[in-house]
């Protein structure tokens, strides 16, 4: 089940409760934090997340994904998630 744009779990988001954010796709790329540049080129694509896009993974997921500071633990786990989702998809559309 997609939960968010780039792959991030919101399910368990320190963040969803006290700033009562329902994520990416529920406020249309406008989470806790403010407009999310990954959101607004997926919804600007037509894509639900970033695996169904022609360019994954891009530079900003791969930056967002891999970033020292606020990054992915492990590194790119994001992406790896969005890979999943996509293969799911295409399982999903072949049965």
């Amino acid at each position: 089940m997609v939960v968010s744009r780039c792959g991030l779990h919101c399910v368990g988001c320190e963040w969803k409760e006290p700033y009562n954010c329902g994520g990416c796709i529920e406020t249309n790329g406008n989470p806790f934090h403010g407009e999310c540049p990954i959101a607004i080129c997926c919804q600007n694509k037509g894509a639900l997340h970033c695996g169904e896009c022609s360019e994954f993974p891009c530079n900003l997921l791969t930056q967002y994904s891999c970033d020292p500071e606020h990054g992915d633990t492990p590194h790119g786990a994001r992406i790896e998630q969005c890979k999943k989702w996509k293969l799911e998809n295409a399982k999903y559309e072949r049965e």
